[in-house]
């Protein structure tokens, strides 16, 4: 293990909590107050006493050095991860910062030497110890599980078995979508989200979970504003080429046929060489549902110039487990799924870990608005179900775009949807999508540039483009957005 020297900065580490509410209670307990006996180590340990409720302060320690994002310990009973006294902790441990904490206060108040250097307790040493026991292990050839030796007939059996229930749901669905055109769209808005939610548990009985998450997409298209029935026959479209498509995949190229099978939700395990790079985390956001939390986290390969996705899920409220400080690089293994062709060579999986995160010292070299149209419009002629696609655009400005209002009587106000990325250099430009101009990483993003150009990462989408991470012209400071 390398030696662990260097302290984030207050918006790396509240990028690390699981919710809005964790990053207040974090940024209170960012101050030396609460602490005692801190300390951190060259090996990438932060640790020290909280004092709480009770008459024994929690012991706190994290793993700043973890493969997978750090690693906590907490003898509070929250089961939040990490939890606030985690985060407080490491604000403590980042020192002084220029950004704003999730209340308003001026980042994390903690002096730089509030968290010394030094040798970590016992309470502590046994935790990291133990880890670090665990992942020698894991790593050793000798600790490889003996995998039985696999049947091909039982597993050809199987997969023959999947396909007949895949191809009875995909059939189902076919008659569904038929019946709801037959019927009028209305039919969908009198409906409600049950019609939608009964046929996604169809579609999970008949193992095709790619087909149920995009029925369950329908359900909250109804009533969710002007021109929502359009929406939705372009949605139902897309969903019955999908389904058309795996009824008829034997008349489909290979290549076609494989992304079909992946959409519908065949699995396809990380398969490809691992590619060993420094990989500069771009952006990490989580998706929510009911049942399940995605984390999408991007990374770049500074020497490679390859861009991946990596993707954490927690189940039950919890949060995933992957967790990578946004603005730093890890000397690392990334194994592609490269028998997934949905995945466009952009999925992967973390590998080994070589040395401790990093600052970034460079940024993804971007494209103009023009041509990383050109490259979205690439990817979907190859995969038509592509929801987003990863684009660097250099020397865009946020610009507001032209005012629309039905009536014309705007006053002269901009409405928050009408902003682009416009080329500093020429005349094209990226609308920005309206979810991502109704959050405050789009006016985070307009003060950063000032009118000046930027370098902007972000995902290209059906409905804009969304911003995710910008650099000021000249800087190599990652802005999470």
């Amino acid at each position: 293990m390398t030696q662990q020297g260097v302290r984030w900065t207050a918006d790396q580490v509240l990028a690390l909590a699981p919710d809005a509410p964790s990053r207040k209670a974090g940024s209170r307990l960012g101050v030396a107050g609460p602490w005692s006996q801190t300390g951190s180590s060259d090996e990438g340990a932060v640790w020290g006493l909280c004092k709480g409720s009770g008459s024994k302060p929690y012991q706190t320690v994290i793993d700043v050095a973890d493969a997978a994002g750090p690693a906590y310990r907490c003898g509070c009973p929250s089961r939040k991860f990490p939890c606030k006294h985690a985060l407080g902790l490491l604000l403590l441990w980042a020192g002084p910062g220029d950004s704003a904490g999730a209340d308003g206060s001026a980042g994390s108040a903690g002096a730089a030497d509030a968290v010394p250097q030094g040798a970590p307790p016992d309470w502590a040493r046994q935790w990291l110890d133990a880890r670090r026991e665990r992942a020698e292990t894991k790593r050793s050839p000798a600790a490889a599980p003996q995998r039985a030796v696999a049947d091909p007939e039982a597993a050809r059996k199987r997969a023959e078995r999947r396909a007949e229930r895949v191809t009875a749901g995909a059939t189902e669905l076919e008659r569904r979508l038929a019946d709801l055109l037959r019927g009028g769209l209305a039919t969908a808005e009198q409906s409600g989200y049950g019609l939608w939610e009964e046929t996604a548990a169809r579609m999970v009985d008949a193992q095709a979970p790619g087909l149920a998450a995009r029925v369950r997409e329908l359900g909250a298209i109804p009533s969710s504003g002007p021109g929502w029935p359009a929406r939705l026959l372009e949605e139902c479209a897309l969903l019955h080429l999908l389904a058309s498509g795996w009824l008829h995949r034997d008349r489909l190229p290979a290549a076609l046929a494989a992304t079909v099978r992946s959409r519908v939700g065949l699995p396809a395990p990380a398969q490809g060489t691992p590619v060993r790079d420094r990989w500069q985390v771009l952006a990490q956001y989580d998706t929510v549902d009911s049942k399940l939390t995605t984390r999408r986290a991007w990374v770049h390969g500074e020497r490679s110039g390859r861009t991946a996705l990596l993707l954490s899920y927690g189940a039950a409220g919890r949060a995933p487990a992957l967790s990578l400080p946004v603005g730093l690089a890890l000397d690392a293994e990334l194994v592609p799924y490269a028998a997934d062709p949905a995945a466009h060579g952009l999925r992967a999986d973390l590998g080994e870990q070589f040395t401790a995160p990093a600052p970034a010292t460079g940024r993804p070299p971007g494209l103009p608005p023009a041509e990383a149209t050109a490259r979205y419009g690439e990817a979907l002629r190859d995969d038509p179900w592509l929801d987003t696609w990863p684009v660097t655009l250099t020397r865009v400005i946020p610009t507001p775009g032209p005012v629309s209002g039905g009536d014309g009587r705007s006053g002269g106000r901009i409405a928050a949807t009408e902003w682009q990325l416009a080329d500093a250099d020429g005349e094209s430009a990226l609308p920005i999508a309206p979810s991502a101009a109704s959050r405050s990483g789009l006016w985070r993003l307009v003060a950063l540039s000032g009118g000046a150009p930027l370098t902007v990462f972000g995902e290209c989408g059906h409905q804009g483009f969304t911003p995710l991470a910008a650099w000021a012209d000249g800087t190599t400071e990652t802005v999470r957005l």
